[in-house]
């Protein structure tokens, strides 16, 4: 009854404004990744086509490998720019540079969420500037990962079914040939949605939360090694949810707010 009021509240706003549906102006989602280990050149259409048909966005995609292959060091040119984030309402990370050491870098990526902007973390990012003597980027993500378990098929259990970005989400999901991420520290406002059991070593790792960071809102899965993980609608519905939830556009019941579903053709 609540979710649904809700929803109802939510298009007589819209209504009220003047605003109707069809006229919402999509998120603008800046999409970050590269880096070693993962096809990124795939990985990047799979995520912004499969959220585009889910939801109402509008990429930017920044994509930039290191000049030696599997050099871990390179850092991203997009985020040594002043206020690299304040054109976008989310941004989506799925990079993989865990050798990054310079610490006013890493900050510099983390306070733009801690400032407001909505983060979308996906697998590696969870590695990512993880030699960095710093925490602002693992408190970003909300979790302390260093390491994970071999490739193979993980059970995740859904373990916050009314939660609004696990609504449809299965009770039990086989995501076949893929990392379990270790959880090493969970920070303050870590909220965890999904887990699966690790075999090396003997508990349960959260692999799906949500997250806050100062004014920022954020969303993370450590699944999604390889494409056929991402390509699945489970995967891809997930995302969806996350982002639209990071941004404020999701309703109680998991479902677009009016205007911010997929654009019809």
């Amino acid at each position: 009854m609540r979710s649904n009021l809700l929803s109802i509240l939510s298009l007589v706003c819209l209504l009220a404004s003047g605003v109707l549906a069809e006229d919402v102006k999509p998120l603008k989602v800046l999409m970050v990744c590269g880096g070693c280990c993962h096809d990124y050149e795939n990985q990047k259409l799979i995520l912004s086509e499969g959220i585009s048909a889910r939801a109402n966005v509008e990429f930017t995609i920044v994509h930039e490998e290191a000049r030696v292959k599997d050099d871990r060091t390179h850092q991203i040119s997009i985020y040594k720019e002043a206020g690299w984030a304040k054109n976008y309402d989310v941004v989506l990370h799925n990079e993989c540079f865990g050798a990054v050491t310079d610490v006013a870098f890493v900050d510099g990526i983390a306070k733009a969420h801690f400032e407001g902007v909505p983060a979308v973390m996906l697998h590696c990012s969870t590695h990512s500037y993880r030699t960095a003597k710093t925490d602002e980027w693992r408190k970003c993500v909300g979790q302390t990962s260093m390491s994970h378990e071999k490739n193979r098929d993980l059970k995740v259990q859904n373990i916050a079914a009314e939660h609004p970005v696990m609504q449809g989400f299965p009770k039990e999901w086989l995501d076949p040939k893929d990392e379990l991420y270790k959880n090493e520290k969970l920070w303050e406002h870590f909220i965890p949605l999904a887990k699966a059991f690790g075999e090396e070593t003997q508990k349960d790792h959260n692999v799906i939360w949500v997250n806050e960071y100062g004014k920022g809102k954020v969303f993370g899965t450590t699944l999604g090694h390889g494409n056929h993980t991402m390509q699945d609608p489970v995967y891809l519905d997930l995302v969806a949810r996350g982002l639209l939830w990071t941004c404020g556009k999701l309703d109680a019941e998991g479902k677009p707010l009016p205007g911010y579903g997929a654009k019809q053709k």
